[in-house]
């Protein structure tokens, strides 16, 4: 019988996307999916075929020196394509990034239509990729309104009214459970803690308003851990992800409880961490402080985020020089303050298991990216390698 036991063993540590030992750190980046000809965004946003690189490539200077527009490395590459992003998993991996966040949507269209946003980036290209079971990915809902000129100025121009949202009621909240229990918690590369599929979200008021009240909202919830525990699971873990990052004041801390202690929320991971500021420097001392103040304020864990920079200029027209990183922006401060979250993770590993956020992988048009371009060619993700590999101690 032993014997058996033993050859069991043996023979699921073989098995794709199972592996014998746990990573020292899971080194999350965050992936945002608009680079791929989506049905929704063709019809309402980008009809170029090409995503959001349509608005990207437009990307102008706004003072001296201003890289813009940004130039991938690699070209202007579509993220639903499998090849592309068996790359993307391939370099991740040798740098040390071991984990992809995908954001995930599910919007209402003024027509009254309502589904699944961007997803091909996740269907088709990660998962169609041939190496995709070694690595870990899960799932960020991004639920956040979406105006008409935010993701196409030159189309839309001034008009802020709502194009998306993600207020969507208990009819549509029913099949994103089942949604995203059936094609992705399953998968053995379905990030878990403790058992537990992670589902991050990135705004608890937009889920509650979703609902007609926060009673309805707190059912939802209930009704989603219910169904995961009904697929084999002993629960959810709910991660909360808002973006930005600011420290705690009483107002806000009441909320955050409140909000924790309404939906079960399990732990907070920031989306972009540190507030903004012009000098990186100062945006990384800021977020490290907003850390340690969070992480002393809730009951909960706080994962560690490091973001790569800021420069959302192709966005907005009206940004200049004040709204973008550019001092002290270099691999070489990314490394030092990635450094500081490593130890962060370090010190709470008898609290959380130790995952280090990074935002982002992707994020072009954000100016928040670890792939390589051509100003730092692979500079950021050599700066992860590097603190992994205790460079930095």
């Amino acid at each position: 019988m032993k014997r058996l036991l033993v050859f069991a063993c043996a023979l699921l540590l073989c098995l794709p996307g199972f592996s014998k030992k746990k990573p020292e750190y899971r080194v999350c980046a965050y992936v945002w999916p608009s680079c791929h000809d989506d049905s929704l965004a063709h019809r309402w946003l980008w009809e170029d075929g090409e995503g959001e690189w349509q608005i990207i490539k437009k990307g102008t200077p706004r003072f001296e020196g201003h890289y813009q527009p940004k130039q991938p490395l690699w070209g202007y590459e579509l993220d639903d394509d499998p090849q592309v992003v068996e790359k993307w998993i391939q370099t991740a991996l040798k740098y040390g990034v071991n984990t992809f966040i995908y954001d995930w949507y599910w919007y209402k269209d003024p027509d009254g239509g309502s589904g699944p946003y961007l997803e091909d980036a996740l269907d088709k290209g990660f998962l169609g990729a041939p190496s995709n079971r070694k690595m870990g990915f899960y799932l960020m809902y991004a639920n956040h309104d979406v105006k008409y000129n935010y993701w196409n100025c030159h189309k839309y121009g001034d008009n802020e009214s709502i194009l998306f949202t993600p207020c969507i009621g208990m009819d549509d909240w029913k099949k994103v459970v089942e949604r995203v229990i059936t094609q992705y918690f399953h998968l053995p590369n379905y990030v878990k803690i403790d058992g537990c599929p992670v589902f991050a979200m990135f705004n608890a008021n937009n889920f509650i308003r979703g609902f007609s009240g926060p009673e309805e909202a707190a059912a939802a919830m209930e009704y989603f851990r219910e169904e995961v525990r009904k697929a084999g699971f002993p629960g959810l873990h709910l991660q909360l992800t808002p973006g930005g990052g600011s420290d705690p004041n009483p107002q806000r801390t009441e909320q955050t409880n409140y909000y924790i202690r309404l939906l079960g929320i399990n732990s907070i991971a920031f989306y972009n961490m540190g507030g903004f500021n012009c000098d990186y420097i100062t945006h990384n001392a800021n977020a490290v402080r907003i850390r340690n103040n969070t992480d002393a304020t809730y009951d909960i864990p706080l994962f560690p985020t490091v973001s790569v920079g800021w420069d959302d200029s192709p966005r907005f027209p009206a940004k200049g020089a004040q709204h973008v990183t550019r001092f002290n922006h270099s691999p070489q401060v990314f490394a030092t303050y990635l450094k500081v979250a490593k130890d962060y993770a370090d010190a709470h590993r008898d609290a959380q298991p130790p995952f280090i956020m990074i935002n982002a992988w992707n994020e072009w048009v954000e100016g928040s990216y670890l792939l390589p371009d051509h100003m730092t060619g692979f500079g950021y993700l050599e700066a992860v390698r590097d603190v992994l590999q205790g460079k930095y101690d």
